[in-house]
């Protein structure tokens, strides 16, 4: 892998140029994980969409409530998989072997999650996410009787409908943009 690919096929601003929120925003994950991802630089040519985009991930991934947070990256893992989104696999991939503390269920899921060593619940709410990812025309009462069978409130299930809808919005785009993932990224958790 090498970096001399672009980072996306639309213009990456220079993060010197970006409005003061933006460029601290993108400090703040750096900080924290030691390089920019991507996809702030790429999203970052659309301030108020970058704005908005971040505020709903945050908003539907960093809550302390209702799923965990490596039920939340198996979400993401799963409907990324299955949108072919390589950015968002390789990405959320890194962080759910972090979260889960399991170096080999990124790949299970991204690949089949149906094969994956999960639980039954987990199970359940990778089943709904495919559909609300994939059909979500199709979703009926029988769909949320079994996640409450599973032991999932309502607000469960919201998440992770929300979470997969996002995921798969976030998936499209980030594949009409071709967004690369991080090196960083490909070793995270595996160790």
């Amino acid at each position: 892998m090498t970096d001399a690919h672009p980072i996306s096929r639309f213009t990456v601003p220079d993060p010197m140029t970006l409005p003061e929120d933006i460029r601290q925003a993108i400090a703040k994950v750096s900080e924290k994980s030691g390089f920019v991802p991507n996809i702030f630089l790429a999203l970052a040519h659309r301030p108020a969409e970058f704005r908005a985009f971040f505020a709903y991930h945050d908003a539907l991934m960093d809550k302390d409530e209702g799923l965990t947070k490596a039920e939340r990256e198996l979400i993401v893992v799963a409907t990324s998989g299955l949108n072919q989104c390589q950015y968002c696999v390789v990405a959320h991939g890194a962080i759910l072997r972090i979260r889960a503390r399991n170096p080999r269920i990124a790949d299970q899921i991204a690949v089949n999650w149906r094969k994956a060593d999960i639980s039954a619940r987990e199970r359940a709410m990778l089943q709904y996410a495919e559909k609300v990812a994939l059909n979500a025309q199709q979703i009926d009462d029988t769909d949320h009787l079994a996640l409450r069978e599973a032991g999932f409130d309502a607000d469960e299930i919201w998440d992770i409908a929300a979470i997969a809808a996002f995921f798969a919005m976030s998936n499209r785009l980030v594949n009409a943009a071709d967004i690369r993932p991080n090196d960083q990224f490909y070793m995270m958790g595996r160790e």
